[in-house]
């Protein structure tokens, strides 16, 4: 005989319900509709035999993809694969938990060849990858489309459940009991009304037929978690978008204001202290080895821009929104954003100078002018000569190829490019480099580089000739910046889940269906789960209708749920 599966089906049931298309049970009655063998092995009962659309025979592309993302095998290989990445992002510290690093190099130089390996496949930055993210919006997909094409169906199933149910549907059950009863029909199933629901059963008759159902709400529990999950990837997804969330480190030099990126807020570190474990306060392995901090704090105000704040030729007007003394795990909150003391730095951090230009020749001054390490002005004037800033290099370094760059956006190691023009110059003018820092002058040699770029005639140059001329700031203090509006859907969505879990757990949907015809009783059971417990429930069922059973002869055996 061939085993080819035939193109057409008829998939009528001998009750004369017609059956959608890969139905496993008829839907009116229950009767077997692809297994007409004596076999007396448990039904498929998932379900209850309804038809899902990824069971179509002749599936299109649609098709397809739904089958795909509703499987739960794909899912569970979807969820190990995060998992895996997941758990390789865990090897070496993410970028993303740096201040002031070059990832490029750093890695390589922290973990030598393995954390060059792991930066390279961009591991560094597992998290935020595109195919980190691809793996949960698949996830989120399977999700959605395993619990559409299941629940569907089950509800459908549930809600429209026949009483009467046909003899091979009651005998393959996996609690079964078959027996001769001497009583009328009718009269047999309206006494098995009141002790079915004082076990709590949800009872509903049809002349000598019975069904009795509790816990069904429990068959839901999968369901809810899938949506608690769902809720949750969600979340997890938003805190991608802008203005959902926030996780950054700045420096805040003491006494300077400085913007929180992508906000209208900035913030001033009006004084940072630090105090230090005495030598007696410290443990005896300690003393006289480490200097541990006790306590670091930022004085921190809030100001909320209100008016000029995107136009860089004004000074945005600033009003104080929160004052706050910032310590460890005692934040500055304010309208959902969090400042958290992070770091701190006690070196001093350069601000401003104020240098004079002099002629070295002659040792003539001709002005000075405060130059600012931020927001510096583009023209100087100093006696008759001007000074044009061309560029500005807060972390003054070389790339491979030779050409000045700025190595970070803090003014470790100034240097700034001057156009000069006045008497006795040029007619286009004279470069000038400047390092306000004496130890870059030697360090990065200005005399040669300005040498080479105003040759053999220069004669002009920029001095500060006491500390008066310096304003610098006497320590740094870094602060974590988050704002994560997403949080609240996170733990609606754990939420979500635990009450899933709870209801899958701790209820189990059970039914007996039973009918008497010609004076025998028929009875079929079914649980999701606990057999044993629907057994129990079964056997003191029985026992108070007369008829004496050994509950392990309820066993219809088989090992199908």
């Amino acid at each position: 005989m061939s085993g080819r599966t035939p193109l057409f089906v008829n998939t009528k049931c001998e009750c004369g319900h017609q059956n959608p298309a890969a139905t496993v049970l008829c839907e009116a009655c229950g009767k077997p509709l692809l297994d007409n063998t004596d076999s007396g092995d448990p039904l498929e009962m998932r379900y209850d035999g309804m038809a899902r659309r990824s069971q179509k025979a002749n599936p299109g592309v649609v098709d397809r993809v739904w089958n795909f993302f509703s499987s739960v095998k794909i899912a569970i290989y979807l969820i190990v694969l995060m998992l895996l990445g997941s758990t390789l992002g865990t090897i070496f510290p993410q970028e993303s938990t740096f201040l002031n690093i070059d990832p490029s190099t750093y890695y390589k130089q922290r973990y030598g060849t393995a954390g060059e390996i792991y930066y390279r496949l961009g591991l560094s930055h597992t998290y935020e990858s595109w195919w980190f993210i691809t793996l949960l919006v698949m996830i989120g997909a399977s999700l959605v489309i395993c619990s559409l094409d299941r629940v569907l169906p089950l509800y459908k199933a549930l809600k429209r459940q026949n009483i009467r149910k046909h003899r091979r549907f009651l005998t393959r059950q996996k609690v079964v009991l078959v027996r001769k009863i001497a009583e009328d029909s009718d009269a047999w199933v309206a006494g098995a009304v009141q002790p079915l629901k004082k076990q709590g059963y949800r009872v509903m008759t049809d002349g000598s037929a019975l069904l009795a159902e509790k816990h069904r709400f429990s068959r839901w529990g999968p369901y809810i978690i899938h949506i608690g999950l769902i809720i949750f990837l969600l979340a997890v997804l938003a805190r991608g978008l802008p203005g959902l969330n926030m996780d950054q480190h700045l420096a805040f030099p003491q006494g300077d204001i400085i913007h929180i990126p992508d906000t209208s807020y900035y913030l001033e570190n009006e004084k940072f202290t630090v105090e230090f474990y005495k030598d007696e306060e410290m443990p005896e392995e300690f003393r006289g080895k480490k200097v541990l901090p006790k306590l670091y704090e930022t004085k921190a105000v809030l100001y909320e821009c209100t008016a000029d704040c995107g136009d860089p030729s004004k000074e945005p007007k600033l009003t104080k929104v929160a004052l706050h003394a910032i310590q460890v795990n005692d934040p500055l909150s304010y309208k959902g954003m969090k400042a958290y003391q992070f770091d701190y730095d006690l070196t001093p951090v350069l601000r401003s100078v104020t240098p004079k230009l002099v002629n070295s020749a002659t040792g003539e001054s001709y002005g000075s002018f405060k130059l600012e390490m931020k927001n510096s002005q583009r023209r100087f004037a100093a006696g008759p000569y001007t000074l044009e800033l061309k560029e500005k290099y807060m972390e003054f370094g070389l790339n491979e190829e030779g050409q000045p760059i700025s190595k970070s956006p803090y003014p470790n190691a100034p240097a700034f490019l001057f156009l000069i023009k006045g008497p006795n110059l040029p007619p286009g003018g004279e470069q000038y480099f400047y390092f306000p820092k004496q130890n870059d002058k030697a360090e990065f040699q200005q005399d040669a580089i300005n040498d080479k770029l105003g040759g053999a005639g220069r004669f002009l140059e920029l001095e500060v000739g006491d500390m008066s001329g310096v304003d610098f700031s006497e320590s740094t203090s870094y602060l974590n910046l988050r704002v994560d509006r997403a949080m609240p859907f996170v733990w609606t969505g754990a939420g979500i889940v635990m009450l899933g879990l709870v209801l899958g757990f701790y209820w189990q949907h059970r039914r007996i269906w039973l009918t008497v015809d010609g004076g025998e009783l028929t009875l079929g059971a079914h649980t999701n789960k606990n057999w044993f417990g629907l057994r129990r429930e079964v056997k003191a069922f029985l026992e108070k209708m007369n008829i004496s059973v050994d509950e392990k002869s309820l066993e219809n055996g088989g090992g199908q749920a």
